[in-house]
This record gives structure tokens, C-alpha cells and sequence, in this order.
């Protein structure tokens, strides 16, 4: 199967905001002060990871379909969905909240593109899929560093 040019914007779209996601994870990483430090740390470690892997499969999947991923920094910069992360010190507080938002930009990402991926290319849709499950998984668990019980979402009551 050959990529069409929709097809392959998608997924250019979404390589583009991975490779964002994975910088700005990393820049989160190096510079993050305050509370709750080294699980914060770590825990950008894994979305870093979780952000290289998943640009590193949306480009071999683009490859495949013939299509060319373009992953120049120069591509980025200019392409990218996610809002530019701070320069400097970051507290731990402000750094989950900015990379929460960041994370849940790239599944917006992934969501705006899914339905004309999956109409042209379920395959790739379930790529999608994986990884908007992961994402949000990290971002679930990225933004409790700084929940509290009283703000956590309640199950509804059950009759």
C-alpha cells in the first residue's frame, strides 16, 4: 500500500508533535526543581522513552507506506502543535501541569488525524490507538504528582 498525501500529513502531524513531546519531556527533565524531584525526573525519563519509541514507529510505519517522514528540527519548530516549554528553572508543581498539557496536545493530535487514518489505513489507526493508551497513561500518572484526594475525579455512586 502506497500512502496517500492526507495519509501521510497525518502522520507527519503526529512524528512532528512525538519528537516535540520528546524534547520538551527531556528539557522538563533537566531542569525541573522542588518537591517531589526525583520521581518527576524519572518519570519524564519514561515519557521521553515512551515519546522516542512512538515517533521512531510513526516514521518506519510512513517508511513503509512510502511515505517520507521529516524529522529536521527545522521541520519541527515550524510544524509542531505543542506549545514552546519555558526556558530555565521549572518547579515540579508548574512542570506537571505544562507537560501534562503537552502530552494531552499530542493525543489531541493523534485524535484529530485518527479517523482519516482509519479510513484509508486501519493498521496504522491501531498504531493510533497504542499509542494514545500509553500517552494518556503517562499523563494520568505524570499529573498525580500534584493531585490531591479532594481534586482526584470520584467514581459515580452505584445503586
Amino acid at each position: 500500500m502506497k500512502a496517500s498525501q492526507t495519509l501521510a500529513t497525518n502522520l507527519q502531524m503526529v512524528l512532528t508533535d512525538l519528537i516535540e513531546l520528546q524534547l520538551q519531556g527531556k528539557q522538563a527533565h533537566w531542569n525541573i526543581v522542588g518537591p517531589n524531584f526525583r520521581d518527576l525526573h524519572l518519570q519524564l525519563d519514561e515519557l521521553v522513552a515512551a515519546a522516542r519509541a512512538f515517533a521512531d514507529e510513526a516514521a518506519e510505519r510512513m517508511r513503509a507506506l512510502h511515505a517520507l517522514p521529516d524529522g529536521r528540527s527545522a521541520t519541527i519548530a515550524a510544524g509542531t502543535r505543542l506549545e514552546p516549554f519555558p526556558e530555565g528553572l521549572t518547579a515540579t508543581k508548574d512542570a506537571v501541569k505544562l507537560i501534562t498539557a503537552r502530552v494531552e496536545r499530542t493525543v489531541q493530535t493523534m485524535r484529530d488525524v485518527h479517523d482519516q487514518v482509519d479510513e484509508e489505513d486501519p493498521t496504522t489507526a491501531d498504531l493510533l490507538h497504542a499509542f494514545i493508551a500509553r500517552l494518556e497513561q503517562l499523563a494520568w500518572m505524570i499529573n498525580a504528582e500534584t493531585m490531591t484526594a479532594e481534586a482526584a475525579v470520584s467514581e459515580p455512586a452505584q445503586d
